[in-house]
C-alpha cells in the first residue's frame, strides 16, 4: 500500500531546492521519514542556547522567524525555506531562535537522511551552501560560514564548455634568434620552420617579434631593405605572460593590446627565460568561440550598420558563454573589449567625415557603466569629451568642431544599438564637450558644492574610461578631481549618504521591494535596489582611499580587499553578489531583449529567488561599514 503522507510530503519538496536535485527514490526515502510538526504563532521550533536537535526544518505552510536576542526578527522563512541546517552542520547549540509568526506546518529531517541524501549531491549541496550566506545576517563575519555561492566559475560537465578557462596550448619551442641577425636570414628560418612568426632574444629573454605582417608591410613594401637587422622592424617590447595563462585571459590580453601573439616566459615578464609562444590561430583552434574575430570585423567596418552586425553577433557570443556559465567577470570583460573597439571605431569613422583634422587634442570618454566596464547589454550611451585648453579668440570654433564630431559619433552609435541618453548626457550636449580647464573646474563645483542633482552627476561622470584619444588629458581630469576632494573632503560625505540611500531591497518580512505603480509595476528593480548599492559603495571607498585608476565595481573591491585587509570577507562578499547581480540582469535582458533592469520574479525559481536575497546581506554590510566610516548619523 502506498505511503499516502510520504506521497504528499514527496509531492511538496520536489519542487524546492535542495531537494529537486535528488533522484526520486532518494527523495522518497527521505519523505518517509520526515515528521511534521504544528506550531501556533508563538510557539519555538528551537530557542537560542538551546541543546541541539537531531534535525533541519521545512517550511511548508505559514512562516517562521528567525530570531536573536532581544526578539530581534533576522529574518523569516516561508514556504520551501530550510532553518535550522547551520547548527546541525556545526553541530553546536542554537545561537538564534525560531519561532512560528503564523500558523505554521514544519517538516523536520535529520542528520542521517542529510548526511545520505543531500551534503554528498553535488547540485543538493551547493544549494546549501547558498543557504548559509542568504540565511545569515552577516554572512562574512563568522569563520564558519562560507562565501555567497554562485555560478562564478562553475561550468556545466562538458569538456568544450571547460576548455574556456582551461591554460592554453602553445608552442614549447619558439622560433627565435638574436637581436644581430638579418631579416633576410630570419624570413629563411620562418619559411623553414612554417611559422608565421620568429621571437628576437637576448639571452633567452624576448625583446621583440616579427610576423608576417611585419614582411608584407615593412619589406615588401620597399621601407627597409631585407639587409637591415631584425632590430629595425621587430615590435617591441613584446607581451609576456606565464605559461599557466587561460584561454580567457590570453584572449582578453590580445584584444587589450591589439596584437596577434604573447610571448610565454617562464615568469610571465620580459626578464624571464622564453619557453613559448602563443599565437591567435592557436587559440582560435582550441576555442571555435573566439571573440577576436569580431575584433577585426570591427576593425575592417567602413559603416555604423556593419558595426551595428558585429554588436549583435556580440550579443549571440555572450549568449552561448552564459549558457555555458562561463564566468560573467570573463564575460563582462571580452564584451567591454568590443564594445571598446566599436566605439573607437565609431570615432575614427567620424573623424573621417570631418572636413579637417581636430584644432587640439581631445579624448572621447564612456561614462556610467560603460566607463565601468560593465555594459553587457545594449543600454543608452553615456560619454563626454574633453580638448585641450585654447585661447580665448579661438574656443567658440574649437568647441563648435568637437560638437559636430560628438554628434556624429553619437548618431552612429545609436545606429549601432547604443540608443540616445534620454537625459541628454552625451558629448553632443554643449555641457558635455568642455575644455579640460572646464572639466576641472565642473569637478570642482560639484564637489564644493554638492546638492542633490550634482551628487547624482558625480556617481556618472567619476566612472569614465578613455576609449579615443589623448590620455593626458584624462589624467588631468583625474588629478583635478582628487585634489579638489582633498580642499573639500566633506564631499566624500554627502557621497556617502547617495550610497547608503537605497538600503537592501527586502521589506520587513523578508519580501521583495517592487515597483508599487507605473510601466514596471509588481516588478522588480535589479538595477536602482540591488546593483547601484553596491557600485556606488564602491566608488565612494576607492576614491576615500585616493585611488584613481580603478573604475569597475569588481576591481574596486579587488583593490579595496588589499589595501582594507581587515574588511576582505565583506568586499569579497560584495563581489560574488555583484557578479549574481550581474549575471540575472544580463540573462533577463537577453531573454526579454531589452535592458534587464525590471524582473518578474513570480518567474525565478525558488533557487534563483534564494541567491538573490542572498546578495542583499553584503548590500546591508558594506552600507553599515560606510555609514560608520563617513559619520553619517550627523548628516542624517
Amino acid at each position: 500500500m502506498n505511503n499516502t503522507i510520504a506521497q504528499r510530503i514527496y509531492d511538496f519538496l520536489k519542487d524546492f531546492p535542495p531537494f529537486s536535485a535528488l533522484k526520486d527514490d532518494e527523495l522518497m526515502t527521505i519523505c518517509e521519514h520526515v515528521k511534521i510538526g504544528y506550531y501556533e504563532i508563538g510557539d519555538f521550533i528551537f530557542e537560542k542556547d538551546e541543546g541541539l536537535h537531531d534535525a533541519f526544518y521545512v517550511v511548508k505552510d505559514g512562516a517562521v522567524g528567525i530570531f536573536r536576542e532581544g526578539d530581534i526578527l533576522v529574518d523569516e522563512c516561508d514556504e520551501g525555506d530550510i532553518f535550522g541546517l547551520r547548527a546541525l552542520i556545526r553541530q553546536s547549540a542554537y545561537r538564534l531562535s525560531a519561532k512560528a509568526i503564523e500558523e505554521s506546518i514544519v517538516y523536520a529531517i535529520t542528520s542521517d537522511l542529510l548526511e545520505k541524501y543531500i551534503t554528498s549531491n553535488v547540485d543538493a549541496s551547493k544549494f546549501i551552501m547558498a543557504s548559509f550566506a542568504s540565511n545569515s545576517l552577516t554572512p562574512h563575519l563568522n569563520a564558519d560560514q562560507v562565501r555567497l555561492y554562485s555560478l562564478e566559475g562553475e561550468f556545466s560537465n562538458q569538456t568544450d564548455h571547460l576548455v574556456y578557462i582551461q591554460n592554453v596550448v602553445f608552442a614549447k619551442s619558439p622560433v627565435s634568434c638574436i637581436e644581430s641577425t638579418h631579416i633576410e636570414s630570419a624570413a629563411v628560418t620562418m619559411t623553414e620552420k612554417k611559422v608565421g612568426s620568429i621571437i628576437i632574444t637576448r639571452d633567452n629573454r624576448p625583446k621583440g617579434i616579427i610576423t608576417d605582417k611585419d614582411l608584407r608591410t615593412k619589406i615588401a613594401t620597399g621601407k627597409f631593405a631585407i639587409s637591415d637587422k631584425v632590430t629595425a622592424i621587430m615590435s617591441a617590447p613584446v607581451i609576456t605572460v606565464p605559461k599557466n595563462i587561460s584561454i580567457a585571459e590570453a584572449q582578453i590580453t590580445m584584444l587589450r593590446n591589439k596584437i596577434t601573439h604573447l610571448c610565454i616566459t617562464k615568469e610571465g615578464t620580459m626578464d624571464s627565460e622564453l619557453v613559448g609562444v602563443l599565437s591567435e590561430h592557436d587559440l582560435v583552434v582550441t576555442q571555435s568561440n573566439n571573440p577576436s574575430f569580431l575584433i577585426k570585423e570591427v576593425k575592417r567596418a567602413l559603416t555604423a550598420e556593419k558595426l551595428r552586425d558585429v554588436r549583435q553577433k556580440a550579443q549571440e557570443l555572450m549568449h552561448r558563454y552564459l549558457v555555458q556559465h562561463i564566468p560573467v567577470s570573463f564575460v563582462s570583460k571580452i564584451i567591454s573589449a568590443i564594445n571598446e573597439a566599436i566605439n573607437q571605431k565609431v570615432v575614427e569613422l567620424s573623424l573621417e567625415e570631418m572636413k579637417k583634422q581636430p584644432p587640439v587634442r581631445f579624448a572621447w570618454l564612456a561614462l556610467g557603466s560603460q566607463g565601468r566596464g560593465e555594459q553587457l547589454l545594449l543600454t543608452d550611451q553615456d560619454n563626454a569629451l574633453v580638448f585641450a585648453d585654447v585661447a580665448p579668440g579661438d574656443y567658440e570654433e574649437t568647441k563648435a568642431y568637437f560638437l559636430e564630431l560628438a554628434r556624429l559619433v553619437t548618431e552612429k552609435l545609436n545606429m549601432v544599438g547604443f540608443e540616445f541618453c534620454p537625459a541628454q548626457m552625451m558629448a553632443s550636449n554643449p555641457k558635455w564637450c568642455l575644455s579640460i580647464t572646464e572639466w576641472k573646474n565642473q569637478f570642482t563645483d560639484w564637489i564644493t558644492h554638492p546638492d542633490e542633482d550634482k551628487i547624482m552627476l558625480s556617481t556618472i561622470f567619476f566612472d569614465y574610461e578613455r576609449v579615443y584619444g589623448d590620455s593626458n588629458l584624462v589624467d588631468q581630469m583625474s588629478e583635478g578631481i582628487f585634489h579638489a576632494i582633498d580642499r573639500y573632503s566633506i564631499f566624500l560625505n554627502f557621497l556617502a549618504l547617495n550610497a547608503i540611500k537605497n538600503p537592501p531591497p527586502l521589506s520587513f518580512f523578508r519580501q521583495f521591494l517592487v515597483e508599487h505603480s507605473g510601466e514596471h509595476k509588481d516588478l522588480f528593480d535589479i538595477k536602482a535596489r540591488a546593483m547601484m548599492p553596491l557600485v556606488d559603495a564602491a566608488r565612494v571607498l576607492i576614491l576615500s582611499q585616493n585611488v584613481k585608476d580603478h573604475n569597475n565595481t569588481i576591481k574596486r573591491f579587488e583593490k579595496l580587499s588589499e589595501i582594507e585587509p581587515q574588511n576582505k570577507a565583506l568586499y569579497s562578499a560584495c563581489i560574488d553578489a555583484f557578479k549574481i547581480l550581474l549575471r540575472f540582469r544580463t540573462v533577463e535582458g537577453l531573454s526579454a531583449n531589452g535592458s534587464g533592469r525590471f524582473i518578474d520574479l513570480k518567474s525565478l525559481s525558488k533557487s534563483n529567488r534564494l541567491k538573490l536575497k542572498g546578495c542583499f546581506g553584503s548590500i546591508k554590510d558594506v552600507q553599515e561599514l560606510i555609514r560608520v566610516r563617513f559619520n553619517l548619523a550627523q548628516l542624517m
